[in-house]
């Protein structure tokens, strides 16, 4: 099955915010209601103790992604990690739901955010989830390179995939959103009307399934797009880690300056007593 580059229809400049955010906040429900990505937590949290990472940068956060899951259980050099959720369509609504559960440890950017220029004051690990397929490969290799000139770390994570059951799965998984959408916080009327009464909710959230799974990059299709970044100093790693709840494989890709694993290495050796300035 080959890749796509088709549209989403929530991300479309057209489409109106309203019913952008409505979408968002439901996607960080399901997400957040099968604890999608929490096999990747041991993954990321290696790579956060190895670059001494104290911050996470999300991309294209929509209503808050994972994090409600994540931001509970990733520490950064022993204390809450300080996590930054950022949008080009920032989902105001969505920052009370979040604050309320999390506190200060998840703030969101108040600014859109292009993930290809990620604006300088912004420092920590570039995460993003499911997110990373919206790009076509010159817009995706963009981001990397910007990451990689920033001198940032940055993981890719993707729960879609190009495959008849992960298209099966996306039915399910909107059957599910279906039936709960009275419980997803905010809660708010016009959520009811346009999922039940006018069911665009539902109809976009299928729409753009399918065609996530249709543009979702493979493995070895990553590797491609990262050969082409311009930075050797730092360390790829691409693959796939099972997930649970009967999930297909999330797929990813992470890199980081090699300069950083040296560093925390080093660290970590004179902590220990195993490296000690020599006197003179």
């Amino acid at each position: 099955m080959r890749r796509f580059q088709l549209i989403e229809i929530h991300e479309q400049a057209w489409f109106p915010s309203g019913l952008r955010d409505e979408i968002t906040d439901t996607l960080r429900f399901g997400l957040n209601a099968f604890k999608a990505y929490a096999s990747i937590v041991p993954l990321l949290q290696g790579v956060i103790d190895a670059t001494g990472s104290r911050a996470i940068v999300d991309l294209c956060s929509g209503g808050g992604g994972p994090w409600l899951d994540l931001a509970r259980k990733l520490k950064g050099d022993g204390r809450p990690l300080e996590i930054w959720l950022t949008d080009k369509y920032p989902n105001p609504g969505a920052r009370e739901n979040v604050g309320t559960n999390l506190g200060n440890r998840v703030r969101f950017y108040p600014e859109a955010v292009d993930a290809a220029n990620v604006p300088r004051e912004l420092h920590g690990f570039r995460t993003m989830f499911t997110s990373f397929h919206h790009f076509p490969p010159e817009e995706a290799r963009a981001i990397l390179q910007n990451a990689v000139d920033a001198r940032q770390g940055i993981g890719i994570f993707e729960t879609t995939k190009r495959a008849p059951a992960a298209i099966g799965a996306i039915f399910l998984w909107i059957v599910f959103l279906f039936v709960s959408t009275p419980w997803i916080r905010p809660f708010r009327w016009s959520r009811l009307l346009w999922t039940y009464v006018v069911p665009v909710i539902p109809f976009v959230l299928v729409f753009d399934g399918l065609v996530s799974c249709l543009r979702t990059y493979r493995p070895e299709e990553l590797r491609e797009i990262i050969e082409r970044v311009e930075g050797s100093e730092y360390r790829w790693e691409v693959g796939e880690r099972a997930a649970g709840f009967g999930w297909l494989p999330i797929s990813y890709s992470i890199g980081y300056p090699r300069e950083s694993l040296a560093d925390a290495e080093k660290a970590e050796r004179q902590s220990a007593g195993l490296s000690r300035p020599r006197s003179g």
